[in-house]
């Protein structure tokens, strides 16, 4: 199976970490629970990828805050029109994740004013219905988006309105990173500021909302 390795530790240089909440499964009366199960997915293949570098910032942190998480790789996917892309290992691999998972992140650049093609390409080979099985139906959702320029939300809204058709519960906060070359250090990380602590805040309410729907979704 392939996963993005993460680089680099699982330290905050950006983080206020005090102000992490860690505890989130005991406050809600769920202590003891097992960890959330979360997808990531990202939109570029460029060797520095700021929708990735953003997936695998958001990914420490889902696993600081108790989640297992699992990040697909989308090089080699083929095109959902494509023949016999059911067979294809790589569908079949973002097919497993999705079944495995119990909630998913997905974060786009922001390209022509809209989401990418990549991005849209792994959301369009989940099917509604696999078997009997929705791939999708009842799980959790955070959007998230990075711009070359100015801040914007057009993806974020794009990503919405998909999770909305996939039957998913898309989270009430999001994040969108502005001027993304500027909010990464060269080794990758994410550097402080206040898209930074926004970050923090989207995926602690993921891991509450996905616990508190756990057993209650379908």
């Amino acid at each position: 199976m392939t996963v993005q390795a993460l680089k680099g530790d699982h330290g905050f240089p950006a983080a206020r970490t005090n102000f992490f909440d860690t505890e989130i499964a005991a406050r809600l009366g769920m202590e003891g629970q097992p960890p959330v199960r979360i997808l990531l997915l990202y939109g570029s293949l460029r060797e520095r990828s700021y929708s990735r570098l953003l997936v695998e910032e958001a990914a420490r942190l889902l696993q600081t805050f108790g989640a297992e998480t699992r990040i697909f790789d989308p090089c080699g996917l083929p095109h959902a029109d494509d023949i016999d892309v059911k067979n294809h290992p790589k569908v079949r691999e973002l097919l497993e994740m999705s079944l495995w998972s119990e909630g998913h992140v997905w974060c786009s650049p922001e390209r022509h004013g809209t989401i990418t093609g990549l991005i849209k390409t792994q959301i369009d080979h989940l099917p509604l219905v696999s078997g009997g099985i929705r791939p999708t139906q009842g799980r959790t959702l955070a959007v998230m988006q990075v711009s070359g320029g100015s801040q914007s939300f057009n993806s974020v809204n794009q990503l919405r309105q998909l999770g909305r058709w996939m039957r998913m519960f898309t989270i009430p906060n999001q994040s969108s990173v502005a001027k993304a070359f500027e909010e990464f250090e060269e080794d990758g990380r994410m550097k402080p500021s206040s898209y930074y602590d926004r970050l923090v805040d989207v995926m602690e309410e993921l891991v509450k909302f996905t616990l508190l729907l756990r057993g209650r979704a379908d």
